[in-house]
């Protein structure tokens, strides 16, 4: 991996900030979820930042780490853009789409082969239900710290709107799902079984706070649980489900799984 230094990081934040700007010219809409998405990138950012000081990654490691976290959600402007809509099997695989965006204007083109191409690799597995087993251990490492600084960050984003919508609903961040008041058997199976929810079981919103719920089993690093517990997003989570057994027992296993990897 070619050493990356400060200015190099700065240089590409300066671009992506002009990139972003090109999709504020549009209607209300565009313009909400725009600035949605590059609030997330910035949180991504610091998210990987901390982790990755506690992980006691070097200065060239931090700064390839926030370049994935910069570029990570790079697809999802143009996706909303032209199809207004976050959901990727409405529309196309965001990250993707990134990777094109970021090939055809040559944004990492400074950068030599083998990091250009650890750093794609790496943004295109951040969405993928699992990273591929016969990848490198560094592409492993890299891609997994995305995946836990960007989970950190969504669920910030869904708990501040669950929490605090007034009512107002944004379909994108639902998935365009029915606010109904049960969920589906299959999805709690999944999570009383320590499985990641599978997107095709989603019915309803309560399913897709579930899934978002059982992410907990997709953590891979030590330092990510800890923020997790300090922030308390899967306590949020659980406080706007309906309440039963069922979810009683979801969250009494999702929060035994992570004190126990807390301790």
């Amino acid at each position: 991996m070619l050493k990356i230094n400060d200015e190099y990081v700065n240089k590409v934040k300066h671009w992506f900030s002009g990139y972003v700007e090109i999709f504020k010219n549009g209607d209300d809409d565009l313009l909400q979820n725009t600035i949605l998405k590059e609030k997330h990138t910035k949180e991504v950012c610091k998210n990987i930042l901390i982790i990755g000081q506690q992980l006691n990654l070097n200065n060239n490691e931090l700064n390839f780490a926030n370049i994935i976290a910069l570029f990570h959600d790079v697809g999802r402007f143009e996706q909303y853009a032209h199809y207004r809509t976050f959901a990727d099997n409405k529309s196309e695989n965001h990250a993707e789409l990134g990777v094109k965006i970021l090939k055809e204007k040559k944004v990492l083109s400074q950068l030599d082969e083998s990091t250009q191409s650890l750093i794609l690799r790496a943004i295109s597995y951040h969405n993928r239900f699992a990273v591929p087993e016969e990848e490198t251990e560094k592409c492993i490492f890299f891609s997994k710290l995305l995946r836990d600084a960007d989970k950190l960050d969504i669920w910030r984003v869904v708990t501040d709107y669950y929490l605090n919508n007034n009512g107002k609903k944004n379909k994108t961040i639902e998935l365009s799902l029915p606010d109904t008041n049960n969920f589906s058997e299959e999805v709690y199976q999944d999570i009383i079984n320590y499985r990641l929810v599978d997107i095709k079981h989603l019915k309803n919103l309560n399913d897709f706070k579930l899934l978002q719920m059982g992410w907990v089993f997709d953590v891979n690093f030590k330092p990510t649980f800890k923020l997790l517990q300090e922030r308390n997003y899967l306590e949020m989570i659980y406080q706007v489900l309906p309440k039963s057994e069922k979810t009683e027992k979801v969250y009494s296993i999702i929060q035994s799984f992570l004190e126990g990897k807390i301790n």
